[in-house]
């Protein structure tokens, strides 16, 4: 990969969050984690070189890749063009595999054009600047992907995936858990990537929620009360709502909810703040 890098005359840039997975036997077992088919349509995010792109491309049918580095896009446009004419010569067509890049911030691509993802799966090596918020987005869209496979930073998975009464359960772990169940996830060590970076990553598997916990309309209510909730850990959730809604009401609520008045919000699962966000939407 750094002789590749060479060739070509790309210098990574750190502020993107260039850290590109080679390790073969961990690409393979994020394909395997995806459960493609060739009927699935595939987003990834930062396909770097490509070699998770050509695994996706052989086991998907339909490819998307954002790509926000314009000396990638033009390596990556010539690596699948011959690609493509390379598995033709197996019997399958140039082009059949439907492969789309995009030169784009993949960020600003999902909240200014938003599609509808629901029949899709994002199947990525997140870059770690925008992880998070990249996830976050797909998560609150009303057509959400049916399944997120995404390598992101081993820190961030875990407050992903954690739950009430962990260290690391927060407002990530809520926004994503309210659109998408927590299946699995592998860590993988940082010699996996070039450049190696300072921490180990891992790998997430997340399924749409079906049904989901609450409806759209009721979905803005729960972010506005989870922000508010978590803006200061250590008080009463209480004391925090009341800057939103009426005390007599929340305290309604919670005593309905069976949910003390002195509670913490680090020890509310996401099912109570889900019917937190219905009583008072």
């Amino acid at each position: 990969m750094r002789e590749l890098l060479t060739v070509c005359g790309i210098q990574l840039t750190k502020s993107l969050g260039q850290n590109f997975l080679h390790d073969a036997n961990q690409l393979r077992r994020i394909v395997k984690a995806a459960e493609l088919s060739k009927t699935d349509k595939i987003l990834e995010i930062g396909p770097g070189l490509g070699p998770l792109t050509e695994l996706l491309l052989q086991n998907a049918g339909e490819v998307l890749a954002i790509e926000k580095d314009a000396r990638l896009v033009e390596f990556l446009q010539e690596r699948f063009r011959s690609l493509s004419h390379r598995m033709g010569e197996g019997g399958r067509r140039p082009g059949e595999e439907k492969f789309e890049l995009l030169h784009a911030d993949a960020l600003k691509f999902l909240k200014h054009e938003p599609r509808d993802w629901s029949d899709w799966k994002l199947v990525a090596n997140l870059p770690y600047s925008v992880a998070s918020p990249i996830l976050v987005e797909l998560a609150r869209s009303p057509r959400r992907p049916r399944r997120m496979v995404a390598t992101l930073q081993l820190e961030v998975a875990k407050r992903l995936m954690a739950k009430s009464g962990d260290d690391d359960y927060g407002i990530l772990a809520l926004l994503i858990q309210l659109g998408y169940e927590p299946r699995e996830w592998f860590k993988i060590s940082a010699s996996c990537f070039f450049p190696e970076p300072d921490v180990d990553s891992a790998c997430v598997v997340l399924n749409r929620q079906v049904p989901p916990l609450l409806p759209e309309n009721q979905r803005e209510t729960f972010v506005k009360i989870v922000k508010r909730a978590f803006s200061q850990r250590r008080k009463m959730m209480l004391k925090l709502l009341r800057e939103d809604w009426p005390a007599e009401k929340l305290e309604a609520v919670l005593a309905e909810l069976r949910i003390p008045a002195r509670e913490r919000a680090e020890r509310l699962s996401l099912e109570q703040f889900a019917q937190l966000a219905s009583l008072l939407t």
